[in-house]
Parts: C-alpha cells; structure tokens; sequence
C-alpha cells in the first residue's frame, strides 16, 4: 500500500509538474476528524522539508473544520510556492471549500464536490445536547439564526419591531447572548476571509460578490453540495477536469488512502471487540503525506475491555482505555 501510494504520488507530481501534498481528514464514523489550528504546524514541517518550489498540488479531502485553520495553511502553503493548485477527488466540504478559493485552479473530479462556507459557532456557551454530557454542545449555524429571523418577518409577515425585540428576547434564553455576537462576528469573518482567497483565481468583482453570497448564504443549507458543472458554470470558479490519465492517478491514490483510513466502515467499539474479552486498537484517523516530508497521521490508541455494568441481570459494558491521541510520524 505504502509503495503504491508513492508510485502514484510521483505518477501526479511529473504529470502537474509540482510538488504533492496529501491532506486527508477521515470521516469514518465514530472516527471523524477535522481541519484544526494543531495541523498547521506539521504543514510548516512538511513544507520546509519540500521547499519553496514553483507550483504545489494540494491533494484534499474533507468535510470542513476550524475556518481560521485552512485560512492560515493556504496562506502558509502559498509561502512555498507562486503556482498553487488543489485536487479534489471525492469532497472538500465547508473549510474545505474556503481552501479551494484560495488556489489558482480547482481540479474536481466528476464525483468531488464543495459545499457552502457559513460556519457553525462551537464554544462551552452553546446550548447543551439534550441527554449528552455537559461537554456535548449544540453547534449554532450561523445561517439557522439568519432563517429564524427570516421565518419571523417573511413567512410569519412579523414586522412590528416591538414583537421583533421579543422574538429575540426568547432566542437569547435558548441562546446565550455572547454566542449570537460570535455567530455574528463570524458572519463577518467568513466572507472577508474568502474575499480574500478569491483573488488568487477571480479577479471581477461582481463575480466574487455573487461566489460569496451563494456560498455564504444563498444556498439555504448547509449540506447543500456544489458538484464541477455548478462550480464552473454557475458560479464562476477556476475549474478543470483532469483527463483521463489523470483521473485514474487520483481515483487510485484516492482509493488507496481510503482503504489505509477504513472510511467505507464505520467503527463500533463492541464489533471491533467482538468475543475477545479485551483488545488494543491504533487508528489513523488523518494522514498529511508528501515524498519529501513522509507520512504525518493523527492517531487514536488505547485498549478496549469488556466490563459487567450489571450483575442481574448480567450485562455488559466496555470500557475504552486510550492511553494515545495525538499526531505522530510514521517512517514506513
């Protein structure tokens, strides 16, 4: 797997005529990872090793996380390089979108997909989930507060400023009031960030006008996905699509990395036990991979148990000793 991996890599680098780098955040359930600030360091780690070089191909694929995150490892990547181009095999979803804005070109398969940019508001203030433990929070969409409004004074015809204040005064109870000003300020953020990241590949500014406010908010959800044909077409991206030759290198490094990440299989605790009473686990859970730099993984390991939580009537629970959670280097 490790070989074929690097075969395809050089297979891509002498095609693009660039230097390869893979960021792959697995989304495998129960595994799920996400673009976060602790990955820029191994981007700074894993460019210095590559160098500066004419063009980097950035091989992506995610479902978003930290906006602030991939703002900084594009402007980082940038550094190394005045030709910067991003892959897309299957997604890049949410921070994974802002990050294609801010290439030159987008290369997408007919299967990748973007997705919107409104970002969703995580902080120890946000309402709790119903039932979950006091650390589980209820991400508040900066769009799902947008709607509200919009319910209350287009679908509802409530104009009245006073029962507009109590409408408020009501959400602030579910709400606390310093996460509608963060949500707020995000608002802000996300299209400043992504007006910003455009101009390396649209340079009309119209066309940037109509790019931010579909990603932003005309695209009424989140999960909304933008396939090539809508991205090139409909909004005005620098799309291409890779021929043949090239198309098969990404679907085979895409499917290599996806088999190494298990992503097709979710995890379950008591299946991966099974009827072993005890057994220890070490997953990959992100691989960021060059040839020069190797293979940086953020890893999960531990030990699961099987524990009487019942004597009568006897029953079982397990218990997940993770004595490792973090990156590591893997030399292979």
């Amino acid at each position: 797997m490790a070989e074929d991996r690097i075969e395809l890599i050089k297979k891509i680098e002498e095609m693009r005529k660039s230097k390869v780098l893979i960021f792959f955040t697995g989304d495998r359930s129960g595994l799920e990872t996400q673009i976060a600030n602790d990955a820029t360091n191994y981007f700074s780690e894993q460019l210095d090793k590559i160098g500066v070089v004419p063009k980097i191909t950035l091989f992506l694929y995610t479902n978003g996380g930290n906006t602030l995150a991939g703002w900084n490892i594009v402007n980082l990547i940038r550094q190394f390089c005045d030709d910067f181009e991003i892959i897309v095999p299957s997604k890049a979803r949410s921070t994974g979108t802002l990050m294609c804005l801010g290439a030159n070109r987008i290369i997408m398969t007919k299967q990748a997909t973007l997705g919107p940019i409104d970002p969703s508001v995580t902080m120890p203030l946000n309402p709790q989930i119903p039932g979950g433990s006091p650390e589980a929070k209820v991400p508040v969409s900066v769009e799902a507060i947008k709607g509200f409004f919009e319910l209350a004074k287009h679908e509802l015809g409530i104009t009245d400023q006073n029962a507009l204040s109590s409408i408020f005064l009501s959400l602030t109870e579910k709400v606390h009031p310093i996460v509608l000003g963060e949500v707020y300020r995000a608002i802000g953020q996300i299209q400043m960030l992504a007006e910003k990241l455009l101009k390396n590949q649209v340079t009309e500014p119209n066309k940037i006008e109509k790019i931010i406010s579909f990603l932003c908010s005309e695209s009424g959800s989140h999960d909304y996905t933008i396939n090539r044909r809508e991205a090139a077409n409909n909004l005005g991206l620098n799309i291409e699509k890779p021929d043949d030759d090239l198309y098969l290198l990404i679907k085979g490094l895409y499917d290599n990395i996806k088999l190494e990440l298990q992503i097709s299989d979710p995890y379950s605790p008591n299946l991966y036990l099974g009827q072993e009473q005890e057994k220890g686990y070490d997953f990959i859970r992100l691989i960021l991979q060059s040839i020069d730099g190797g293979k940086d993984a953020f890893v999960s390991a531990g030990r699961l148990s099987k524990v009487i939580i019942s004597q009568s009537p006897l029953q079982f629970g397990i218990n997940d000793q993770r004595n490792y959670e973090g990156w590591r280097h893997i030399n292979e």
